[in-house]
């Protein structure tokens, strides 16, 4: 089994799971721990000449691979009102090229092996929030890549899709900094709960499309899907309240937004 971003939070914990299930397991990550609890091969997942090298070294070690879980991801502020910028453009390049391109170099061994990839997407796929566009952005076109994989590969290689909501890691120290904090706008969930949602996966009789990580996740997902108008509703009154809160007064990203409220 191969694991991407295997030393950041969800991907430790994934992979000490996965190592105690039996599994052999290979991590890729642009930095490498020195605690790391199982073999992690550095990587720039950005880098198109270096991930068929290191997911060819990873699989090579392995013997060979059965599971694939994209799980790298970078967060960031992003107002939708302002041109795309650096942040912009690397979590494109890291939620959706890196997953693409690492998917690409995995392919034939799985297919040899009839394996499974599983996508760590978000909730925000489905339910976007306002002042992080390039995070929604990018993890719903990485649902639709998944989709279009399915599609073309899905008779040998089961592909799923995992939404988990917001949880405690450094992936959300910029927006916190920026003074863009996600409280009261999504409801933390334990690393524990989305690892068990990931191997719910990868054990299934047959990969599941979508998997939400919490009760609460499905009832978002199908509010969002089958009533969008009614999920927008849910995030414009959520939004007004933090607002009118004085939240998001000391975030320089959310003036527009300040400014546009108080004109109402």
């Amino acid at each position: 089994m191969l694991v991407t971003g295997a030393s950041g939070t969800f991907g430790r914990h994934l992979g000490s799971a996965l190592r105690a299930a039996g599994a052999r397991v290979v991590g890729l990550d642009l930095h490498p721990r020195p605690d790391d609890h199982l073999p992690v091969l550095g990587c720039d997942l950005t880098d198109p000449a270096a991930v068929p090298e290191a997911v060819h070294a990873a699989v090579d070690r392995l013997g060979g691979l059965d599971l694939l879980v994209n799980n790298a991801g970078i967060g960031g502020p992003a107002p939708a009102e302002l041109p795309p910028d650096e942040v912009v453009r690397q979590q494109l390049e890291v939620n959706l090229l890196a997953a693409w391109r690492t998917t690409a170099a995995a392919l034939p061994p799985l297919l040899d092996a009839r394996g499974r990839v599983i996508f760590v997407a978000s909730r925000m796929a489905v339910l976007p929030l306002p002042l992080a566009a390039a995070y929604g952005v990018s993890k719903r076109a990485l649902v639709a890549y998944a989709d279009a994989l399915r599609h073309e590969v899905g008779t040998h290689v089961g592909v799923s899709v995992v939404y988990p909501s917001m949880v405690a890691s450094p992936i959300h120290d910029s927006t916190a900094e920026a003074g863009l904090s996600l409280r009261g706008v999504s409801r933390p969930e334990s690393v524990e709960g989305v690892v068990a949602a990931i191997l719910r996966a990868a054990a299934a009789r047959r990969a599941p499309r979508d998997v939400a990580t919490t009760r609460r996740g499905r009832l978002e997902m199908a509010v969002a899907r089958h009533a969008p108008a009614l999920a927008d509703r849910m995030v414009r009154r959520t939004l007004a309240a933090r607002l009118a809160a004085g939240d998001l007064d000391a975030a320089p990203l959310a003036a527009g937004m300040l400014r546009r409220h108080r004109e109402r």
